[in-house]
């Protein structure tokens, strides 16, 4: 009797043991990965969507305003991030003053420049690669990016006047790290293009962006284009696993209001603080 009543007193507490288990673990969600059927939809969808903005660009662009203008990359780049599967979370969106500005963040992937447009659509500066890219380097530079050569100073100077020049009336976005990253941290910012903001005597506001999954609310490294990685297999990965959560996190100019910054490389690691602290808080 005795044996029995210990091999059920180890049964119950071996059953206690499990349930506390499952009730305290957290369950690992799994990678949905697209239907092969609706991936391919989806490419068509991507070509449709591409040879439209073409159209866009070459038929419409050079006949309406400014306004109009914006709208029609606002929408389209909405379009492109519903065929993506991207949905699209803004914090601090209404801290922008009316003037113009210089706008830095961090570097992810080639969406960024789509996710930042559809939310507001700006002017870019882009690394002169980019414009050999098929289709969309050339409406890159349709849409009045930037085009800058990395490893020579004296056109960075250029750059540096020209920007300084556009500021005066319309705002621009920049990516000061030079490279992309996965996401989780922030490589140094390079300050020599934060000039431009002091020649122009115009705020410089920060944006810290992040992908995260929708199932887990974890940090995503699938739109992370590094290495030596194609931008078609950038898109096909992408593709195959939908259902990401594009975060731009805005902050203010230093001192909480628009004020003319004074010091390029103080305004580079201010900026470069700020988004690190973000991502340390939030993707690691």
């Amino acid at each position: 009797m005795t044996v029995l009543r210990q091999f059920y007193d180890v049964l119950y507490h071996l059953r206690y043991s499990i349930f506390m288990t499952l009730m305290t673990v957290r369950p690992i969600s799994k990678e949905v990965k697209t239907p092969t059927w609706l991936y391919t939809a989806l490419w068509f969808l991507v070509a449709a969507h591409v040879l439209r903005g073409v159209f866009t660009l070459l038929f419409f662009f050079p006949f309406i305003r400014s306004t109009s203008k914006k709208q029609h990359i606002q929408r389209w780049s909405r379009r492109l991030l519903r065929i993506f599967g991207i949905e699209l979370q803004v914090n601090n969106a209404d801290i922008f003053s009316s003037a113009s500005f210089l706008l830095v963040s961090n570097h992810v992937s080639w969406m960024d420049i789509h996710v930042i447009n559809s939310f507001k659509p700006i002017r870019f500066v882009a690394k002169s690669e980019v414009a050999k890219w098929p289709i969309f380097g050339w409406m890159a530079k349709q849409l009045g990016t930037v085009f800058i050569r990395r490893d020579s100073p004296r056109h960075a100077r250029q750059v540096v006047v020209e920007l300084a020049e556009l500021l005066k009336t319309q705002s621009i976005c920049l990516f000061p790290e030079g490279t992309s990253t996965i996401g989780t941290g922030v490589q140094p910012f390079k300050a020599n293009l934060f000039e431009a903001a002091v020649l122009a005597e115009v705020p410089v506001y920060t944006l810290a962006i992040a992908y995260f999954d929708q199932n887990s609310g974890l940090h995503s490294e699938v739109p992370a284009f590094v290495g030596d990685m194609g931008l078609i297999s950038s898109m096909a990965r992408m593709l195959r696993n939908r259902r990401m959560r594009a975060v731009l996190n805005f902050f203010p100019p230093a001192g909480a209001s628009p004020q003319p910054p004074r010091d390029r490389k103080w305004l580079a690691l201010h900026s470069q603080e700020q988004i690190a602290q973000y991502l340390l808080n939030h993707c690691t």
